[in-house]
């Protein structure tokens, strides 16, 4: 058993665990990443290198995979799929706030992103706690947003022009859920909208909806709410994807950027 140390990133998420391997990790060691990761909502593991039959190894003790149904799958491996920038893009994967399937009637537990390719500077991402978020409403808001819902859709994916998966079969109906989700293993209130996939409040127009959510985007996104991370050669990033949201920044145009990710399945989000 490996003894994990565990060093914060910021003041409301992030750590990095440094002391063990996640290739062989055994599940007292996996048990502690599970911790932090509640905890932390995104932990980061330098200096790894998983391979891609150890990345699925990993991501099987969280729960079953949840094939990505946009993203080009790793030759050999389609449960993996890759996040790939190319010199040509001056646009990213993922270069907006938003979190990871949420458009799906059960959300994304964690994701997995390790990196294979990195540029040599930039790529960094950011993290952003909906906890904290939800706390830093007002308490009339936040009493208002316990009671509503809002819906969510996979159709921004139609405009990328980065390479996702042209399949109109991939499309799916969109899906309600709770603005302020609970946690299903730690009780905790989270903010649960987001601007690349939330379209509206269930019961407004997407009119109406625009300005509040305007609003609860620029408010979950504050710097005060975020960690920031650098990546380097063999680091692996597990997040929460309902403690955090995520923003990768396309800031390395010219130069190739390779990552594996794998999403592991969630499931249905009940309200606070």
């Amino acid at each position: 058993m490996s003894e994990w140390t565990v060093q914060r990133l910021s003041g409301h998420c992030g750590a990095v665990l440094r002391g063990g391997t996640l290739n062989d990790a055994t599940d007292a060691d996996m048990a502690q990443v599970r911790e932090a990761l509640f905890a932390h909502g995104v932990v980061v593991l330098p200096e790894q290198y998983l391979t891609p039959e150890a990345h699925i190894r990993l991501a099987h003790t969280f729960g079953p995979i949840d094939v990505n149904r946009f993203f080009t799958p790793v030759a050999e491996h389609p449960m993996i799929a890759e996040v790939r920038t190319t010199p040509e893009h001056v646009a990213v994967i993922g270069g907006t706030w938003h979190t990871d399937h949420s458009y799906d009637p059960a959300p994304a537990m964690c994701s997995i992103l390790s990196a294979r390719t990195l540029p040599p500077y930039g790529g960094d991402t950011h993290f952003a706690s909906m906890t904290a978020a939800f706390h830093g409403l007002s308490d009339g808001l936040q009493a208002t947003l316990k009671g509503m819902r809002a819906w969510h859709s996979d159709g921004s994916f139609a405009q990328s022009k980065l390479g996702l998966d042209e399949n109109k079969d991939a499309f799916s109906a969109p899906v309600l859920h709770p603005i302020v989700v609970k946690h299903p293993v730690t009780g905790a209130a989270c903010l649960y909208v987001n601007g690349d996939f939330t379209t509206h409040f269930d019961g407004w127009s997407k009119e109406e909806s625009a300005p509040l959510l305007a609003h609860l985007y620029a408010h979950a996104t504050q710097p005060v709410f975020t960690c920031r991370v650098q990546w380097a050669p063999g680091m692996v990033a597990i997040w929460d994807n309902r403690l955090v949201q995520h923003y990768a920044t396309a800031d390395y145009a010219g130069h190739a950027r390779l990552m594996h990710r794998i999403t592991v399945q969630g499931v249905a989000l009940e309200g606070v």
